[in-house]
């Protein structure tokens, strides 16, 4: 096992080592960039959107209404619900729901394209077909990930909102206090320095996958699945260095 782990590791760091060469036509790669941008970038908006509405809807009203005592402050809901999102939600959880639809979307995708032979295509023609495809998709969603994240602080905060003026559980003035009370900016830029780090573990582990698949569709499915499940181990780990790091 430890040596399949470790010839693993050797054949990814190769992988890496031809993707990030430098593109052989600029103009080819900013489109490819472009268009992963659109799909794996700003095609997950919507979700990111819709379960971060309701991640901090639900903290606001758990705290509110299962934690807070009279010996607590009014505005302790408020404060909790931005910590939780800005320190863990919006960038490990989140991530960990993207590694679920974009990491196998990418793994399938490039995983296809192997069993069809056209990755073996793209290297007969002399082109450097590990940075054709897996680079664009690094970059698009690295550089794209600080959006995601800055979106979903900002919808769980419209969630929490959502819970003080439809629900009454909280006084918008008790939660606007709490979201107020003791801001600290870093705590923000933190979370966007780890989510960096995840977005690349999902796009290169899950192009690993898509790439050095064998066999047929069958194969494409458990490398998928395989990429998913490496990708949220991996996001889990180094959450827990980076936060120790950047604490």
């Amino acid at each position: 096992m430890i040596r399949k782990m470790l010839q693993s590791l050797g054949e990814y760091l190769l992988l890496m080592a031809r993707t990030f060469q430098r593109p052989e036509r600029m103009r080819m790669f900013l489109k490819q960039y472009y268009k992963e941008m659109m799909a794996l970038g700003i095609n997950s908006v919507g979700i990111v959107l819709l379960i971060s509405l309701f991640i901090g809807a639900v903290i606001c009203i758990q705290i509110k209404l299962n934690i807070q005592s009279a010996w607590m402050p009014s505005w302790v809901s408020g404060y909790t619900t931005r910590e939780i999102m800005m320190l863990e939600f919006s960038s490990a959880i989140m991530c960990l729901i993207l590694a679920g639809k974009v990491g196998s979307n990418i793994a399938s995708e490039i995983g296809t394209m192997r069993i069809t032979q056209q990755i073996d295509a793209l290297d007969i023609m002399g082109v450097n077909s590990a940075s054709y495809l897996i680079l664009p998709k690094v970059a698009a969603l690295v550089s794209f990930i600080p959006i995601l994240v800055t979106f979903s602080v900002a919808a769980g905060i419209v969630g929490a909102y959502c819970t003080a003026y439809l629900a009454n559980i909280i006084t918008p003035a008790d939660l606007t206090l709490g979201l107020q009370h003791s801001f600290t900016p870093w705590y923000f830029w933190m979370g966007v320095i780890k989510s960096l780090f995840f977005a690349f573990i999902i796009a290169s582990v899950s192009s690993y996958y898509g790439y050095n698949v064998k066999g047929g569709s069958i194969e494409v499915g458990k490398a998928s699945t395989s990429a998913v499940v490496s990708c949220s181990v991996l996001i889990l780990f180094s959450d827990i260095f980076l936060t120790q790091l950047l604490s």
